[in-house]
Formats: structure tokens, sequence, C-alpha cells
């Protein structure tokens, strides 16, 4: 009840996005571009995730953070893309505060969990091949679902507090967001509240989140290139190279649109270029996922082939 009486002392109720303003028919261009990408972004991480949990010599560590990776980034996709969709269509793109408030919150939520998802993935990589004699010893089941419960429920909980900050504060006009979902800065240039503490509260608590966990990946990583090159054969230090190879490609694509999306200098942000950005790590990198994991990944190509040779067989038995 509080958070509508707050939302009621507001003269906007709703707010107009913006999205990508062009003609027509580029509109239509831009809705099959982003629909296909989010209909192969579903799949391909469903497909993962299924083949996962079908195949047994997957039910590992690595494949366990891997399917979480999955399923994190269909709900990310999820949060944003379906009503920029729906604004291809429509020649307003309305969305109520009280959505607004909760895709971005939810948005909030899902970078967060990325972040350390990939931090976890990357302390598993480390541990297998630093510790190779210890790792079943170290990464068991248990601790793996208490990594990933702390990570999912540890993020909920404490986006709860930034998010409840924002919806507190009052929007008397211009409802216009030029924006294609409701993120943050573009909240808080539109509140007529005084919003100085809360853009340095939200901006520390990003490069807090960024960097911390950017840090724990590259120490990882410095331990397992400098355990690589321990290794005396060519051969040997490819192979172990190759079971964090998929995993580093994500962190260098995400990370590096996150960087430059939040820890520019405050003047040099512009709306219609972080538009942009936001694209290539909300949207592109999603979509890169399954490909990237498919393609560098063989274990996940043969337990893929093992599943399309096992339904050729199960239709061809059917059809006899």
């Amino acid at each position: 009840m509080q958070n509508w009486s707050v939302w009621n002392k507001s003269a906007v109720t709703e707010f107009i996005l913006v999205g990508f303003p062009t003609n027509q028919n580029f509109q239509h261009f831009l809705f099959f571009i982003f629909f296909i990408a989010y209909v192969l972004t579903v799949t391909g991480n469903i497909v993962i995730i299924t083949i996962i949990q079908a195949d047994s010599h997957l039910h590992r560590p690595m494949y366990f953070f891997l399917g979480n990776f999955a399923f994190m980034q269909v709900c990310y996709i999820t949060v944003t893309v379906p009503k920029l969709l729906l604004g291809f269509l429509t020649s307003i793109n309305k969305i109520s505060i009280g959505a607004c408030f909760t895709q971005c919150y939810f948005f909030f939520l899902l970078g967060g969990i990325e972040h350390f998802l990939l931090a976890i993935m990357a302390y598993d990589r480390y541990v297998a091949i630093c510790h190779p004699l210890q790792y079943n010893t170290i990464v068991t089941s248990n601790v793996c679902w208490s990594l990933a419960c702390g990570c999912w429920l540890g993020i909920f909980l404490g986006s709860l507090l930034p998010v409840a900050s924002l919806v507190r504060l009052s929007f008397c006009g211009p409802n216009v967001i030029n924006h294609y979902f409701c993120d943050v800065s573009p909240l808080l240039k539109l509140s007529c509240t005084d919003t100085s503490l809360l853009k340095s509260y939200f901006f520390s608590l990003m490069w807090i989140i960024i960097f911390s966990c950017l840090m724990f990946i590259l120490l990882s990583y410095i331990s397992i290139i400098s355990a690589i090159f321990k290794i005396p054969s060519t051969v040997g230090r490819q192979k172990v190279f190759s079971t964090c190879g998929s995993h580093l490609t994500v962190v260098i694509i995400y990370f590096g649109a996150v960087i430059f999306m939040y820890v520019r200098p405050r003047e040099s942000y512009s709306f219609e270029e972080d538009k942009l950005i936001s694209v290539f790590y909300s949207i592109l990198t999603p979509l890169l996922n399954p490909f990237i994991y498919c393609l560098r990944n063989k274990e996940i190509k043969q337990a893929l082939q093992k599943c399309v040779q096992s339904k050729k067989s199960f239709l061809a038995h059917l059809h006899m």
C-alpha cells in the first residue's frame, strides 16, 4: 500500500517508451530482427538446459552452473524484448508506472545474478585446473547448490533496497523515456525529486558489483593461465584451456559492454548511445551464449549430436 501511495503522489501514472523511432517499414524490419533474436535466444538456452538435464555425462558442477546461466539468460531477455516487440506494433508504446518499476527491478536483479554466476563459473574452472586432485572434494553437490541458491537469493534480496529507493521518487512530467525499457538512468533523469544522492548510490553500487566480480574473474584466470603454462605439452595446454574458452569469451563480450555502459564519466552519457550499448549486452550477449557454448564446447556438441541421433532413430523406428 505504501508504494501505491507514493505513486499516487506523482502526476505521472504511465511512461512512454521511445524505443527506436524510425519510419513504419523499418519498424517492421526491426520487429522481425528482434523477434528472431528473441526466439533463437530462448530456444538455444532451453536446448542447453535440456541437454544438460538429459545427458548424465553432463551432470557435473561446470554444467550445473551453465544450466543456471542459460536459465538466467532466458529470464533476462524476456524482461525487455517482449515489451520492445509490442512497441514496434503500436504507435505509442506505453507502460504503467508500476510495470515500469517492476521491469527495472528484474533487469537490475538479473544483471546482478549474471555478474555473480560468471564469477562462480570462473571459480569452478580455477579449482578444476589449479587443484584437479581436490576438485571433487571442494566443488561438491552441496557447494554447487549453496553457491547457486546464495547467488539467486542474495541478489533477489539485495536488489530490493535500491529499487525501493527508486520507487519513492516523484514524477511530475514529462513522462517520455528515451529508451526501449525502464532503466535506472532515464528514470532518475525524469524524476522531479532531487536524485543526486540516489545517482551516487546506484552508480557506486554498480561499480562495486561490476569490479568485484571482474577482479575475482581476473584473479581466477591469472591463476588458470599460470597453471596452464606449467603443462609441458602444447596439446595438453590446448585441451585444458578449451574447458574455459567459452566462459572467457562470454566474460569478455559481456563485461566489455557493461563497463562501457555504466563506468563512463557521467558527462559523456548519451541516451541514444546507451540504447545501442544496451542492445549489445541485454539482447546480443544472451543470443550469442548458446552458439558460443555449443560451438566451442566439445561435450555439449557431442551431447547435442547424440540427442539428435536418438531422435532420428526414434522417428525411424516409429515410421517402420
